[in-house]
């Protein structure tokens, strides 16, 4: 089996083809119901299943016993499946059933108490039906929801009385009765009509909207059929080890593997379901949406309009697949999507983008090079930038023997030796975003910036520790380096920036990485069951750790920049320290290595925090991530529509007051208002340069600070 440094993905469904390894869980999909973002969605039209087929199988009851044998073996995280391990199960699938807590009652929680100290019992034995009883109430809990939200639908609303609503309920006790779970939905049906009032819709089309949209929660609900009752069900369990380990049945293999193989025109994004609503998890590089720089991780898609001139519907609580077969068509074809942007509330103001579909551009997802040169204070340095934006490797056209098969490492080797003509003072690396990709990649990589040693050290299940080597004895490039990284790198990116901090062959800069320190491989159930002829799935499971060449882990804390941006302070609540049940940090013996010279850090601190004190570019970066983490953490929002107005109207004016500021300082003109619609090139291009600009400031700060400076 190939060792891959990926993150999780079983939960998304893609657009366009992406690598598995280049996709990343982030805070929001863990408070996603796992029902709502699975791949189970990609099939034919459902139908509805009748409530008395919910039961478990004997072909599943099989599955989760082996499920049970190859974890409490192989897994890396030594857990023993007890009681305390059955209560976790428990909560996690009420979690997952209803993770807003608005259809359970508390005495439905007590109801299946009794199951909290049995699970482990029940499951070491196959025994599965427990999930499919918890369900068939749940099913019956949603449809009442229904019912009464359908009756509100018609009532009219007082947007004068001042009150509130608390959207995430997750930590909220369960409703103690019908009473106070009816009030519940009484204020989410109250707000979901007040979003739409904002957004000047008439009150004849809000409730013909409303109406559509819960009647297609049930629907939802109701499709839902055994294979996705037991899914959600063993990763209850496997998510109560770790963030990591879970259960992809044979459908969704199936489906992963087309979507690996497979090119589909679109508009290249890759999505989740996050309670109803279909939130953009990332861009793919080449891609309509990436080059238009309209659509953005965080943003909500709301609504799917056909050409330039067709009705956007409403697609608020759409099952996800149904998404995207409205988002695919051919390539040249226009859709139009209304978006909630990342950093605004739910219900706040659309906005209408307008893309054309396309197929992906494989050559703009490789890495690429360019030279910056003339900033302020550079001098006549002139720092190479090379862009990295994940790691690849053509392990089919390797198999059959091509000796010219694409790599990261080859293309960069060749990028390097480029620059180098072109006469540049020093290198920086940008691997921001980057999600990772083959170990090979890591550790080849690497070697081409060191002579000789460890890359990273991997400890498995068992305890035994294997050191990764670069396995080229050469050096493609000696001079001046830096390494530019933020929460989004991870795994492989993680391995690479790790080794130049540890061996300080250069300066790592920006926030720190997003702390995936764990291997994960794929295990085919079946193999274990003898004579099994038919596909029992796979499990995705975590066997290894990796520790970096000083015996640190990049596990939870990642790697911690030399220098950080100002933007790393909102970044504490991101990545793996934010998932439930993440590994903690760990430390082994540090492997053999020889650490080149010390960088003067502290001189090259006191130049950034100089710059970047007075700098309107980090000042709208900060600016934004502040405003995102306030959102991100606010629990009620206000019913009073006057207040609601007003707050809109204060965030937008203080977000046109931060650009603003940055662009009088690139020399350009002010704006009166936002327009999404309205890409304006040279402050996009300005805005992606902010922080890659102070890292090649940095650089050639060290550059200048040393003897030799300007040699290659």
């Amino acid at each position: 089996m190939k060792q891959v440094l990926s993150f999780q993905i079983a939960l998304v469904v893609t657009l366009v083809l992406v690598s598995v390894s280049a996709c990343a869980p982030d805070k929001v999909t863990t408070k996603s119901s796992l029902f709502l973002s699975d791949h189970s969605a990609i099939r034919a039209k459902r139908q509805v299943v009748p409530i008395n087929e919910l039961q478990p199988t004997s072909e599943q009851q099989q599955t989760a016993n082996v499920i049970v044998k190859v974890i409490e073996k192989y897994h890396y995280k030594d857990v023993a499946l007890d009681d305390r391990m059955s209560k976790m199960i428990l909560d996690r699938y009420f979690d997952a059933l209803d993770p807003n807590r608005s259809f359970f009652r508390a005495r439905d929680i007590v109801r299946f108490s009794l199951y909290q100290d049995k699970l482990d019992d029940y499951l070491k034995i196959g025994n599965i039906e427990p999930a499919f009883e918890i369900f068939r109430l749940y099913r019956k809990r949603v449809t009442e929801a229904v019912a009464y939200a359908q009756k509100l639908v018609d009532k009219r609303f007082d947007f004068t009385i001042d009150e509130s609503y608390r959207f995430e309920r997750e930590k909220e006790p369960w409703p103690q009765t019908r009473t106070e779970l009816q009030e519940v939905w009484r204020k989410r049906v109250k707000n979901d009509f007040l979003n739409l009032r904002l957004m000047d819709k008439k009150d004849d089309e809000i409730r013909k909207t409303l109406s559509q949209r819960y009647t297609r929660l049930l629907s939802r609900v109701e499709q839902i059929d055994t294979n996705d009752i037991f899914k959600t069900f063993i990763n209850a369990y496997t998510l109560s080890l770790e963030p990591h380990t879970s259960y992809i049945s044979p459908s969704t293999s199936k489906n992963l593997a087309v979507n690996m193989r497979i090119s589909s025109e679109g508009i290249g994004a890759v999505l989740k379901d996050e309670d109803g609503y279909t939130v953009v998890q990332k861009t793919v590089i080449g891609g309509p949406a990436e080059q238009s720089d309209l659509l953005h991780s965080g943003d909500r898609i709301v609504g799917i309009g056909q050409g330039l001139e067709g009705e956007i519907t409403d697609i608020v609580g759409w099952r996800l697949q149904d998404v995207v077969e409205q988002i695919r068509g051919p390539k040249g074809s226009v859709v139009r999507l209304n978006i909630q942007p990342k950093g605004t509330e739910t219900g706040s103001k659309q906005r209408t983008i307008t893309l054309v579909r396309n197929k992906i551009k494989l050559e703009e997802q490789a890495a690429k090079s360019y030279i910056i040169e003339n900033l302020d204070g550079m001098k006549d340095i002139r720092i190479g930038v090379v862009e990295v934006p994940y790691f690849y490797r053509d392990f089919a056209a390797q198999t059959k023997g091509e000796e010219g098969f694409r790599s990261t490492t080859r293309d960069v080797r060749n990028l390097l030796g480029d620059l180098k003509k072109q006469g540049v003072n020093g290198i920086v690396i940008d691997l921001r975003e980057n999600g990772g990709g083959p170990l090979s990649e890591a550790t080849e990589l690497t070697g081409l910036f060191i002579d000789s040693g460890p890359v990273v050290q991997i400890k498995d299940v068992f305890g035994k520790i294997e050191i990764k080597q670069d396995p080229d004895q050469t050096i493609a490039y000696a001079g001046p380096l830096a390494v530019l990284v933020d929460r989004n790198s991870a795994s492989a990116s993680e391995i690479l920036a790790g080794a130049i901090q540890d061996y300080k062959r250069g300066i790592v800069i920006g926030e720190p990485t997003f702390g995936m320190g764990t291997v994960q491989t794929l295990v085919d159930l079946g193999r274990f069951v003898p004579g099994r002829k038919k596909d029992l799935g796979r499990l995705r499971l975590t066997m290894a750790q990796f520790f970096r060449i000083n015996g640190s882990s990049t596990q939870n804390r990642g790697v911690v920049p030399d220098i950080q941006f100002p933007t790393a302070m909102y970044s504490e609540d991101y990545g793996e320290r934010s998932l439930q049940n993440a590994l903690p940090w760990a430390q082994i013996r540090p492997a053999n290595f020889v650490a080149k010279k010390k960088w003067s850090i502290p001189h090259l601190k006191h130049n950034h925090r100089n710059r970047v004190e007075h700098d309107a570019g980090f000042a709208m970066l900060a600016d934004r991530e502040k405003r995102y983490l306030e959102l991100d953490r606010r629990t009620e929002i206000s019913l009073l529509e006057s207040r609601r107005r007003s707050e809109w109207d204060d965030r937008e004016r203080e977000q046109l007051a931060y650009k603003n500021r940055f662009r009088a300082s690139q020399g350009m003109e002010a704006i009166t208002f936002i327009d999404p619609e309205d890409k304006d090139d040279k402050e996009s291009e300005a805005t992606q340069r902010i922080e890659l600009n102070e890292a090649a400031l940095i650089l050639a700060d060290s550059i200048q600070m040393q003897t030799g400076y300007g040699y290659r």
